[in-house]
């Protein structure tokens, strides 16, 4: 059975049923709690490189950790390096879940995106 690495906060819903859809087309899920075992800045940056997407796009802008320290505001002009250490810094500040299957990443649950990283 193919195996996705499933980077979430395992309360979250949209993870909880992020993870359903993923096993209901016959992948296995290699679980790993954010907290608990946050990303190092190289993961990150692998990760973050694999997705194609914009760091900011990494951010849980939903979150509270992200309102409280007021990031709204903050992230558009700071360089790459001060919002790696930003991210690894707190796992809740990182978009959930994180999905990857081989080369291919996408963050968050949109479908249509996680089909894209689930092809063979």
């Amino acid at each position: 059975m193919p195996q996705v690495q499933f980077i979430h906060y395992p309360k979250c819903s949209t993870c909880r049923n992020a993870k359903k859809y993923i096993e209901s087309k016959g992948f296995q899920v290699q679980e790993r709690h954010i907290v608990d075992e946050p990303l190092n800045k190289q993961e990150l940056r692998d990760l973050i490189a694999k997705s194609g997407l914009d760091i900011r796009k990494w951010f849980n802008t939903s979150g509270q950790k992200y309102r409280e320290l007021g990031l709204k505001d903050k992230i558009g002009s700071m360089s790459e390096d001060e919002l790696i250490t930003l991210l690894v810094s707190d796992g809740m500040l990182v978009k959930r879940p994180v999905i990857r299957y081989g080369d291919r990443v996408t963050v968050g649950f949109k479908q249509e995106a996680v089909d894209q990283v689930l092809q063979a």
